[in-house]
């Protein structure tokens, strides 16, 4: 069993930082990509961030130069750091991982339970 518990969320001026944490545990053998999506109300899901194994990175353009995905493979986390955040921003955040896991060694993306991210005065 894999679990993924996100963190970090919450209320926010325009204009302020947040950072997000997606911890992974449970049976896991090996860690690939890794992602952030967000989910406004009446929009679909859309990745905001991803970053590679080898930590290569590609982001949305509507977050470019503001917001920064970085892992630490030791710790088996996904960090979002969000800064200049505007209104647009607000909504359900959720990490996306691809892992194999170590019981059956298959490949699939494992999701979190989403964090609310609201960005208003």
């Amino acid at each position: 069993q894999v679990t993924l518990v996100e963190s970090g969320g919450g209320l926010v001026q325009p204009g302020g930082s947040l950072r997000l944490s997606c911890a992974a545990s449970g049976s896991i053998f090996k860690i690939y990509d890794m992602r952030w999506y967000r989910q406004a109300p009446g929009k679909q899901r859309e990745l905001v961030a991803a970053i590679t194994r080898g930590g290569t990175t590609n982001y949305a353009d509507s977050v470019k130069g503001r917001f920064t995905i970085s892992r630490d493979n030791g710790k088996i986390t996904v960090y979002l750091q969000m800064n200049s955040l505007k209104p647009e921003d607000t909504a359900v955040y959720y990490c996306n991982v691809e892992l194999q896991n170590s019981a059956t060694l298959a490949m699939r993306a494992y999701w979190g339970q989403g964090t609310q991210v609201t960005v208003s005065s």
